[in-house]
Formats: structure tokens, C-alpha cells, sequence
């Protein structure tokens, strides 16, 4: 509805009313601040004095495939009896070596460490004699070069602020503990060669100590063995560092896969042992927080014992609020796990922590169905992954085809000038195709490329990733739903409304994509067109591309529904169906609980806004316009202020947003943003094919476009709009126009937003486009002449349009098909 003028105030009144705002605001900030942290150092004293010990085993490269009751007995048992998961141990690039792991683990965020030539991992080491982990300047280093703001050492730093006493076991469990400096809090003990020594000593720490921290060792397939390292710290002689002896056997022959395992199994054993001895009401954590080679994986992740609000890890699945699946958890949620199971969370750093605390989730699944499903996820993750870039270049390959084939193909010249060259050399050739067979194939071809990235969405209810040759049957899946699809859309009354196969195809695609992160996002994660569990960017609500289709088919929708009412004259109503459909897709997109998007809200309020005064007869202006961005960014602030305002582990990124702006982390976040929208405009072969692509088609297509779109009887496209101009569409489709302008407002926003933003219009183009080739389509098809009029015949249905045939006064004959156009 109209926006009222706003009325001109008393200049007096607004320092008044200024200082009053100032103060309340102050006031709430003092109040929310008392009431969540005066009981804070109390509540924190009491979990410190109650919390038993916990014991953290670390170990790299071990997943749920390696497990075998004769020969892992002791993960085996543990599967049986603990609750289990999957991490993901994603850390600053595509793989993570072990020292990230451990280092993710002590600073509670994702961590690095420099590269170097050949590429390999750091062989992890004990503290020299000195005290001092080996290459802690090279981490610091790495991590300041980093765009992750993690603080090296802030577990290790709260353990002894807190008081409490720990053991370290092997040299991960060194760098998990160390503080800022790099020396390991507590004592540290070097991890024994045979399993005996490590059940003595996991015992013996338990009887002083409250957290013991063990590195059970690491897995490395073969052909990605890790390397040591000199170390970077001047003031560590060399001479200090002891290399582990090697045999002459051990020069040639790398153990197994199944020889280390093996071996890793047999210290968790005797660590379990030294819990069950000394100490049953112990909780024992089991993380695998690293990669056995550079292809990524889901880790194993197991838990056992109590639970920090008075339950047991017995069966079930654990996750957390990161992930918000069950099952799914990362390296980062391991720092705030240990420190909530001593008590003592609360005493770290605010804002530091990235991760939240694992969750157990009961359930009455067999031990044997629980594993099956976590390696399941592995192998649909192994699967999904590799065909994301292939499948991008086959969709920008369909839009293309589809622009290519209405401008060019479709052009009666170029039609004409076909027909002559397969004269030369057919001597039969085929008849040049009524119009309306052609506009119901180009319809049809427009419909399924615009159904495909819904139905990637939907593929996911088959399992394609079991099948023996993966992608072919993903490929099989998302095909069977876009026929599905298709059948739907042009089934009346859809096929004989103008926007109709728009508004169907918008539809579903908003309906599935909002039903799913309703529902915990399962059909997304691990999609061709959703986030990928291995990345570990985002396990829950939408991302970019989820973003932008959703937007786009909300925004598509919106305009299919209003624009009959539009067209009746019933202004209002169309008002309010967009103001109805707006309001949705803000709610749903925005809210902390369903969608959980940062950089929705700021883009669709702006679009939906701009679509609503434009559909009733406002002009836009610059203040207007500057309203509706000023509505988007209080809309998005006052979600996350809310979204911060709950606890801790229920917040999700929009909270953990306005924490980090709090702790002067904005630039850190705005810099990181920017980097990955130049690596990802920049440095993608498939970002740059597509960009490429795109402006290929528009300069050799825009000129013919604009010309057949200001031609008076439709130009080299008459013989499709049966002689009706182009720009008619326009008129009989009131709404189209509107929802244009609305659609590149929230798409730029959405770009200059969101990290990896350029994927926002890209996508929305993607489906977009498609969407106005089947309405220009079944525009033309209510043009043309029916030669027959029955029953499922078209006949127009645009109230004020001139009829087929007849929009410029010519008769259906003067633009007969074959004949060229004048």
C-alpha cells in the first residue's frame, strides 16, 4: 500500500527524544549484561567443583570404515556402547594434516599451517627440552596470514586459569594444550611405544589430574607419509630436536592402512582399560581431527560416560548446534566440549570459541545401524563432492543452449537460411514446424531447465551415491524429477495462464527448498547445488545458491499470483499478495531457527519492497529507496540482536555475528568475505567459463534482441507472436516488469552481501531466465490462431489483450510460417 508522507517534527523534540533512546538503550544493555553474567564466575566455580575428569583421545585419519570386530575390538566395543558421530575436520584448505587438527582443537576455530613445496604434512613432535612445541612459530605465522581470527592456545590458557590440573600424552596432546607461547599447561608425558606404558600413564594422570589429553596416533595412507620439519624458532637450538629412530625396513616399506589402525586401536584400548580402573565415572571423548591424505574425509567421533547435564553417553548419535544434524560435528566443538564437561566453559574468552558444545541425541537404532549410517554419510559425502563443478558446467551449458536456441535459432532469418542449406542437400527437406509446435517444445525445454536445480534438491531422497556408477544414477534421479516436474507444470490450469508454468515452477522450487531447512536441511546438505558436508561451511539453513533460488522462485511467485489480480484492476489485493508472499520468505529465510541467513533478510526486504510499491503505482525515488535499505539492514540487525540474546549453544552464525562485532571482529569477517568473492571470481575455471559464456551470448544476441523487441509486428520473431510486438508482453503481463526490477534489486544486494556472493545472481539467473523463456513462450502460444477450438485448445485468457493474430491489425496469413517477414 501507498507510503504515507512522514510529518515534519519540532526540531526541539528530537535531542530529547535522542537522549532518551540513548539511555534506555544503555539501561537494557546494563540489565541483559547483569542478568546473564553476574551468576556467570558462581555458576562457573560450582561446574568447576562438580565436573569429573574428562579424557580427550585424539587421533588423525581414522574413519567408521576401519572398523572390524577382529581388528579394531576395542572401537569395535566403543561403537556398542558409547554414542557416535562423524567430524569434520575441514580446516583452512580442502585437507587438514594433523598438526591443523590438534591446533583446531587449542584454539577452538579452524587453524593452519604453512605449506611447503612438496605438500606434505608436518611430523608432530614432543616438546624439546625446553618445554617449547616444534614449530609453534611457524603456526603463529600461518595463522596470522590466515583470514580465521583463532587464538592459538585458548584452551591450554583457560585450563590453567581455571586451575585445572591436566596431563598431556603424545605430541598432538602437546599442542593442545599449549598456551599462547607454545609450552603445554600441566605436565606432559611422551606418548609410550607399547600400550602398557599408555595405560600406565593415562592411569597415573587420573589419579592427580582432571583432564587428560592423549594422542593415539595418526593414520597416513600410503603415499602420504608426513615429513619432519626444522624448526622456525631462532631460540630453539636444532641440536635440541629428536627424530624418531628408523629402521632399514621402515626406509622402504610403509606400513598399512590397516597395520596403523591396528595399532591406534590397541592404545584406545588400554586408555579405555585406565578409565575403567581408576576412574568409571570419567568422560572419555574419542575425536579424529585430521585427514589420512589430501582427499577430505568424515572422522571418526565417539563418546562415553557422563554428560554435562547429568546424562550418559549410551548409544544414540551425538552433534551439535554447529552442525544442527545429528551424527555431525566439527574439530572446532571439540575445545568447547572439554571445557562445558570440566565446568569451566564459561571462563573462556567471549566470542573465542567458534564451535558449541557436541549434544547426544537417543535413539533405538542397533549399534551395527548406527555405524552403517555415519559410513553411508562418508560415501555419500566421497560422491556428491567430485560432481559439483561438472554439474555447474552442465547447467550454465543448458542455459546457454536455451539463450542461444531462442535468439539465434529461433530467429526467422537464420530459420529461413537452414531451410535453404538442407534444401541443397535434402532434396525433401522437412517443413520449417507450425509455430505452435515450436513455442510448446521451447516451453517444455524451458520448463525442465528451470526445474533442474530444484530437483538436485530432490535427488537426494533416492540414494544415487550406493549405485555402482554414482553419476549416472544422480543423473537418473535429477531427470525423473524434472519430468515430474514438467508433467506438474503444464498440466491446466498452469499451461494456460500466462505466468503459469512461472508461478509452478517458482512454487516448487520455494516450497521444497523451505519445507527442507524446516526440517533440519537433509535434502540440501551434500547436493549438487547445496553445501557439501566435507567444506564444513554451512550445515543448516540456506546458503548462497539455496539463497538465491529461493529468492528468486519467492520473488517469481509472487509476481505469477499478483499479476491477474493486477490486470482485474484489483490493485490492493495484488499489493497484498506481495506484501503476504514477502513476508514469508523473510520469516522463513531470516528466522535463527529455520533459514538462519545473515545476508537474506537485507536483500529480500529491499526486493519485496521495491515490488510492492511498484505494484501499487508508487514511483521510486531515492529517499524510497534508501527506506526500503535502511528496512532491510534493521530487519536482518534485529533478528541477529535476538538470535545473540539466547544462550550461548543455541545461537546460531547471526548471533555469533553480533559477538564478533562486539569484540572487534567486524573487519576480520568483512575481509574474509572479500577474499573469498575474488578467489571465487577469479580463481574458478568454472566461474570464468560461465562469466565468459554469458557475455559471449550477450554481445552476439543483444543487439537482435533489443532490434526484435522495438520492431512494431515483432520483427524476425513474427512469425511466433503472430505478427504482435514483443514489447506487448509487457502490457498484457503488467506485473512482469515490476518483478524485473525487483528480482536485480534483491540479487545485487545479495551480491554485495554475502561471501561468495557472486554465486547469488549467477544463480538467480540461472533460474530466472529459463522462467521468462516459458512465459514469452506461452505469451506466443495465446497469440497464435487455433486452427481447431475444443476442449483443451489455448484461447487467450489475457483480459485486454487483442486477440491471436490480430494484436497489430495483420491477419494470420501475412505472417504464415515459411514466409519471411518484412
Amino acid at each position: 500500500m501507498p507510503l504515507s508522507t512522514p510529518r515534519p517534527r519540532p526540531a526541539a523534540r528530537r535531542p530529547a527524544r535522542t537522549r532518551l533512546l540513548a539511555a534506555a538503550l544503555a539501561a537494557l544493555t546494563v540489565a541483559v549484561g547483569w542478568v546473564a553474567g553476574a551468576p556467570r564466575a558462581a555458576a562457573a566455580d560450582a561446574g568447576a567443583a562438580e565436573a569429573g575428569p574428562v579424557v580427550l583421545v585424539g587421533v588423525t585419519g581414522v574413519r567408521w570404515d576401519d572398523l572390524g570386530s577382529l581388528t579394531t575390538p576395542s572401537l569395535w566395543e566403543l561403537s556398542r556402547s558409547a554414542a557416535v558421530g562423524t567430524t569434520v575436520v575441514r580446516s583452512a584448505i580442502s585437507f587438514t594434516c594433523p598438526s591443523m587438527g590438534w591446533l583446531a582443537v587449542s584454539a577452538g576455530g579452524r587453524a593452519t599451517d604453512l605449506a611447503v613445496a612438496d605438500g606434505t604434512c608436518r611430523t608432530l613432535r614432543d616438546p624439546l627440552a625446553n618445554g617449547a612445541v616444534p614449530g609453534w612459530a611457524d603456526y603463529e605465522q600461518a595463522m596470522a596470514a590466515s583470514s580465521y581470527d583463532s587464538r592459538l592456545g585458548l584452551l591450554g590458557e583457560t585450563v590453567r586459569a581455571a586451575g585445572v590440573p591436566a596431563t598431556g600424552v603424545g605430541p598432538g596432546a602437546a599442542i593442545a594444550l599449549s598456551d599462547a607461547d607454545g609450552t603445554p599447561v600441566g605436565t606432559h608425558v611422551r606418548r609410550p611405544a607399547d600400550p602398557d606404558g599408555v595405560e600406565d600413564a593415562v592411569a597415573a594422570a587420573l589419579g592427580t589430574d582432571r583432564l587428560v589429553v592423549v594422542d593415539a596416533g595418526t593414520v597416513r595412507d600410503p603415499g602420504y607419509q608426513t615429513r619432519g620439519r626444522s624448526d622456525a624458532d631462532p631460540d630453539v637450538p636444532t641440536e635440541q630436536e629428536e627424530e624418531p629412530p628408523v629402521s632399514a625396513p621402515d626406509v622402504v616399506t610403509e606400513p598399512t592402512r590397516a597395520e596403523q589402525v591396528q595399532e591406534i586401536d590397541a592404545r584406545i584400548g588400554a586408555v579405555l582399560d585406565a578409565v575403567a580402573d581408576a576412574d568409571p565415572d570419567a568422560t572419555v571423548l574419542l575425536f579424529s581431527v585430521a585427514d589420512s591424505n589430501r582427499r577430505a574425509n568424515l572422522q571418526i567421533a565417539a563418546a562415553a560416560g557422563p554428560t554435562s547435564d547429568g546424562g550418559t553417553y549410551a548409544g544414540g548419535l551425538i552433534g551439535s548446534s554447529s552442525t544442527r544434524q545429528d551424527g555431525f560435528l566439527q574439530t572446532t566443538d571439540i575445545a568447547p566440549t572439554v571445557l562445558d564437561a570440566l565446568g569451566i566453559r564459561d571462563q573462556a574468552p567471549t566470542g573465542a570459541l567458534v564451535g558449541s558444545v557436541i549434544r547426544h541425541s537417543p535413539d533405538d537404532a542397533t549399534a551395527g545401524a548406527r555405524v552403517a549410517y555415519l559410513i553411508d554419510q562418508n560415501r555419500h559425502a566421497q560422491a556428491a563432492a567430485p560432481l559439483v563443478g561438472g554439474f555447474y558446467l552442465w547447467w550454465v551449458g543448458l542455459n546457454l543452449a536455451l539463450y542461444l536456441i531462442v535468439m539465434v535459432g529461433l530467429n526467422n532469418r537464420v530459420r529461413l537460411w537452414w531451410s535453404g542449406v538442407l534444401s541443397r542437400v535434402w532434396p525433401r527437406p522437412p517443413g520449417p514446424g507450425h509455430p505452435r509446435r515450436v513455442l510448446h517444445g521451447l516451453r517444455v525445454a524451458a520448463v525442465a531447465v528451470a526445474a533442474v536445480p530444484v530437483s538436485t534438491f530432490l535427488a537426494n531422497l533416492l540414494p544415487w551415491w550406493r549405485a555402482g556408477s554414482p553419476p549416472w544414477a544422480l543423473a537418473g534421479a535429477v531427470g525423473l524429477f524434472v519430468a515430474a516436474i514438467v508433467a506438474v507444470t503444464l498440466l491446466p490450469p498452469w499451461r494456460s495462464r500466462l505466468l503459469g508454468p512461472m508461478g509452478a515452477v517458482g512454487g516448487i522450487t520455494a516450497l521444497v527448498l523451505a519445507v527442507d531447512v524446516a526440517t533440519g536441511a537433509r535434502l540440501a546438505l551434500d547436493s549438487m547445488m547445496g553445501p557439501g558436508s566435507l567444506v564444513a561451511g554451512r550445515f543448516y539453513g540456506f546458503g548462497n545458491p539455496a539463497f538465491a533460488l529461493f529468492a528468486t522462485a519467492m520473488l517469481l511467485t509472487a509476481v505469477a499470483f499478483a499479476d491477474p489480480l493486477l490486470r482485474a484492476g484489483r490493485r490492493r489485493a495484488a499489493v497484498a499478495v506481495v506484501a503476504a508472499v514477502g513476508a514469508t520468505a523473510v520469516v522463513i529465510n531470516g528466522s535463527p531457527a529455520i533459514g538462519a541467513d545473515f545476508g537474506g533478510p537485507p536483500a529480500l526486504v529491499p526486493g519485496f519492497a521495491v515490488l510492492a510499491l511498484l505494484t501499487a503505482g508508487i514511483r521510486l525515488n531515492w529517499r524510497r529507496i534508501l527506506a526500503v535499505l535502511a528496512a532491510g539492514a534493521v530487519t536482518v540487525v534485529g533478528i541477529a540482536v535476538a538470535d545473540w540474546l539466547r544462550p550461548p549453544d543455541e545461537r546460531t552464525h547471526l548471533g555469533a555475528f553480533i559477538e564478533t562485532v562486539l569484540d572487534g571482529g567486524l573487519w576480520t569477517v568483512l575481509l574474509r568475505k572479500g577474499e573469498t568473492n575474488l578467489r571465487i571470481l577469479f580463481g574458478s575455471e568454472q566461474t570464468l567459463l560461465a562469466i565468459g559464456g554469458l557475455l559471449l551470448v550477450v554481445l552476439l544476441v543483444g543487439r537482435p534482441a533489443r532490434s526484435a523487441v522495438s520492431a512494431p509486428d515483432g520483427g524476425p520473431y513474427a512469425w511466433l507472436s503472430a505478427g504482435a510486438p514483443l514489447r506487448q508482453i509487457a502490457t498484457d503481463a503488467p506485473m512482469l516488469m515490476k518483478g524485473l526490477v525487483a528480482l536485480a534489486t534483491t540479487l545485487g544486494i545479495g551480491f554485495a552481501l554475502n561471501d561468495s556472493g557472486v554465486v547469488v545472481p549467477a544463480t538467480g539467473i540461472g533460474l530466472a531466465v529459463p522462467l521468462l523463456v516459458a512465459a514469452c513462450a506461452t505469451w506466443m502460444l495465446l497469440q497464435q490462431p487455433a486452427p481447431q477450438r475444443g476442449p483443451g485448445s489455448l484461447a487467450p485468457t489475457i483480459p485486454g489483450s487483442t486477440g491471436p493474430g490480430t494484436s497489430t491489425g495483420r491477419t494470420a496469413s501475412a505472417n504464415a510460417p515459411g514466409l519471411p517477414n518484412r
